[in-house]
């Protein structure tokens, strides 16, 4: 498949690098450096101009692309290049935007923009928080198999309950696999006499039930999970963020800067609590007791304005602070230096669309760590190496780095052990480490 993306920033630059080796791809930029950089960091052509000029597309080939994916960090823009590659050629367009309106109206009104599929960075961004936020301690959380099916990643603590036990000890759960532990710069496939250690972040894959009783073990004391939800920053992400919570039934409290904004926030959110003020302030913290709460989310406009807040609420008392982090580079610092967890929307948004890239290989994806391995759920075929076969016969045809996580046969789970036949028509759910990913799709 010939891709264009326009726009070589975090976005594009990371959608690039993950379809690559797959497929031959063009990037648009405007900056010239990052044009000779991309040239030399990435099996890709990089075009220097404007991805919404019709004769910058032409050189990009627009008119024999089987995709445009228009990424940069203007809405407008994105949009017009998918408008201006469709007069052209007639590639499948995917727009990446920030305004929920333009996604709203997209939605209502199929094909709206020269837009074959639109994205919306601060919806997702809110969505990865709702999601995390359901699971004590977790750090990233999916789900699989039309819901049956969820994928969470947890970091071991010297208060987990698991601490310095081996899988097999650690192993008590009904429906529950150990997919994989991340240590340090490794990605380790654990056998029953791995060892997990303080530091170590582990994969389970497992029915919800399983996979909140483990939460419970590694979750450190008193974290029962999100009650008590406040929201500093009242823009997009915190708005999207709100908004979730109420569907859901919960009450959350938003704070917000600005009088005007406050006020709007507060007619558009019949179930939330607004307050204005500055979310920095102490005495106001504790007059309205945020310390009590459960989650606090930064959502406010810097990376520097959400560490301080979340570092804030962390010394008030908060049992789990979840920060917005722009700069991806910084998503590790922040962890390190106290927040609970760091979502990065742009980062969220590419892997939506490689998601959307790869659908017909695979039912869904999720990324971990950087894209440094996958889980993915993918619909067993007849000529399947993994198809009549028990698995662990089975996966001595596929490369290290693979686990069978768990199973979907008629919509009910089967928890995959070493005798376990896996038939035709089954849904799998894998956990791969990205650098065999190609091969094992192939095989499977």
């Amino acid at each position: 498949m010939r891709v264009v993306v326009i726009g070589a920033g975090e976005v594009g630059r990371s959608i690039a690098a993950n379809l690559a080796d797959a497929h031959d791809v063009v990037v648009v930029e405007r900056d010239g450096d990052l044009v000779e950089e991309l040239t030399y960091s990435l099996d890709v052509l990089a075009v220097h101009g404007d991805g919404t000029n019709l004769d910058v597309l032409r050189e990009a080939g627009i008119d024999q692309a089987d995709m445009l994916i228009a990424s940069t960090d203007v809405d407008e823009a994105n949009i017009v290049a998918c408008g201006a590659a469709k007069t052209i050629g007639d590639p499948f367009t995917v727009a990446r935007v920030k305004r929920r309106d333009l996604l709203a109206t997209w939605k209502n009104a199929e094909g709206a923009f020269g837009v074959d599929f639109m994205v919306c960075t601060d919806l997702l961004a809110a969505e990865a928080i709702f999601r995390i936020t359901g699971v004590p301690g977790a750090h990233d959380v999916d789900t699989f198999a039309g819901g049956i099916v969820r994928m969470a990643e947890f970091e071991v603590t010297a208060e987990s309950e698991i601490a310095d036990q081996t899988v097999s000890q650690a192993d008590r759960y009904s429906s529950l696999t150990f997919a994989a532990v991340f240590r340090d710069d490794d990605v380790l496939i654990p056998t029953g006499s791995t060892r997990l250690t303080m530091g170590d972040r582990v994969v389970v894959i497992g029915s919800s039930d399983s996979i909140r009783e483990f939460a419970d073990a590694v979750a450190e004391p008193g974290d029962e999970g999100a009650e008590e939800v406040v929201i500093v920053g009242g823009g997009e992400v915190g708005f999207q963020t709100a908004r979730l919570f109420e569907e859901h039934g919960f009450r959350p409290k938003l704070i917000e800067r600005d009088r005007e904004r406050a006020r709007e926030l507060a007619e558009q959110l019949p179930q939330t609590t607004v307050l204005e003020s500055d979310a920095t302030d102490v005495e106001f913290l504790a007059r309205e007791h945020i310390d009590e709460a459960d989650v606090v989310v930064s959502a406010l406009e810097s990376d520097e304005k959400n560490l301080l807040v979340s570092l804030l609420a962390d010394r008030l008392g908060v049992e789990r602070t979840i920060a917005i982090v722009e700069t991806a580079e910084y998503a590790g610092l922040f962890e390190t230096v106290g927040v609970d967890i760091a979502v990065n929307p742009r980062q969220e948004t590419a892997e939506e669309i490689v998601r959307f890239t790869r659908e017909g290989q695979t039912e869904k994806i999720a990324m971990l760590e950087n894209d440094r391995a996958e889980v993915v759920e993918i619909e067993i075929g007849e000529g399947s190496v993994l198809a009549d076969r028990p698995i662990r016969d089975a996966v001595g045809d596929l490369p290290d780095g693979v686990v069978v996580g768990a199973i979907s046969r008629g919509g009910t789970l089967v928890t995959p052990r070493g005798d376990t036949v896996i038939q035709a028509g089954d849904h799998v759910i894998l956990f791969v480490d990205t650098s065999v990913l190609d091969e094992v799709t192939d095989r499977i």
